[in-house]
């Protein structure tokens, strides 16, 4: 009896049924795993229909057609990407890191035809994730060729010493609005938020030379300095001293107006007294006159060897005419 149950069990477990029912639950659960997908908070997801794109959404969970008609590519929008030229940074452990030259990609020519050892990076953030995903085939390299033939441009319109010194800053600003011109007209979807040069340096034979060079221009861009310094600490003293004298000067010029302008009215009313009484203003006159010479500590000499220019001074001999 319990071998008769035991059979009927097994003949209902393997009937072609329950085979159907485990196909659907196990289509059902692929179907489930492949109909969602997660898009992360930094990234942007552009979905195809059957190998044609259809739209670019955002992070979260989302629905899509299962078994593959739908895809899913997340592209990383919000993440800034980096590339090195001219050098190659190896990580060797958690933290010890160091630099091996590429030598090929980072000796350029100089608008004075001189060879210059040019390092950079750039940095770029992916703003199209459509452009990105099927705008270009070799995105990577494509970035590297342009970004080095833009900087071969700028370094080839300049001299050595100004590329080493005083037009870095210049030819990143330019080399970042080049390199974003070509992206964009190349449809690659990205935009470049920096460029950054590292080290720039001569060939190693003729670098203690450029050494000295740079030694002697610093000297006198140090001096230029000392000297504006100087001319700056001096010129608002002279100015100011300039103008203390020329208040002076017109102090002066003002007092000796005033002083003129009080003698012309002072003979003014002695003239207009002279025309009242012409007599008694020269008696006046005479008397103050004699009483400024005699009044005095000093006594008066009057020499006059031949007597032939004696002064008409009254009283000279005690009382006598």
């Amino acid at each position: 009896m319990e071998e008769n149950v035991r059979q009927a069990k097994k003949a209902k477990l393997f009937r072609p049924s329950t085979f159907i029912w485990l196909i659907v639950l196990f289509v059902a659960i692929i179907a489930g795993f492949s109909s969602f997908y997660v898009v992360d908070e930094t990234e942007q997801a552009v979905i195809t229909r059957l190998g044609k794109y259809t739209q670019t959404v955002g992070s979260g969970l989302h629905f899509k057609l299962p078994f593959g008609i739908d895809k899913n590519y997340n592209v990383p929008v919000k993440v800034v990407q980096t590339e090195q030229f001219g050098f190659k940074t190896i990580k060797a452990g958690r933290e010890n890191e160091y630099r091996n030259n590429i030598s090929d990609e980072s000796t350029m020519l100089t608008g004075d035809l001189n060879i210059v050892d040019v390092e950079w990076i750039i940095q770029y953030r992916i703003v199209d994730p459509k452009q990105w995903l099927f705008g270009v085939l070799e995105k990577t390299q494509t970035i590297r060729d342009i970004s080095r033939s833009v900087i071969n441009t700028l370094v080839g319109d300049r001299a050595i010493l100004n590329v080493m010194g005083s037009e870095r800053s210049s030819i990143e600003s330019l080399a970042q609005d080049m390199m974003n011109q070509n992206f964009d007209q190349l449809g690659l979807g990205i935009n470049v938020i920096a460029v950054k040069l590292q080290n720039i340096v001569p060939p190693s034979g003729v670098q203690d030379a450029f050494e000295d060079v740079n030694k002697a221009t610093q000297d006198m861009n140090r001096f230029i300095n000392e000297g504006k310094e100087a001319y700056n600490a001096e010129i608002p003293k002279a100015q100011g001293e300039a103008e203390r004298q020329i208040q002076i000067a017109e102090g002066y010029a003002a007092e000796r107006i005033n002083m003129a302008k009080g003698d012309v009215a002072r003979f003014n009313a002695v003239y207009q007294e002279y025309k009242r009484s012409p007599k008694v203003t020269r008696e006046r006159i005479y008397l103050e006159t004699m009483n400024e010479i005699f009044g005095s500590e000093i006594k008066p000499t009057l020499i006059d060897g031949e007597l032939k220019n004696v002064l008409p001074i009254k009283n000279l001999d005690g009382g006598k005419n």
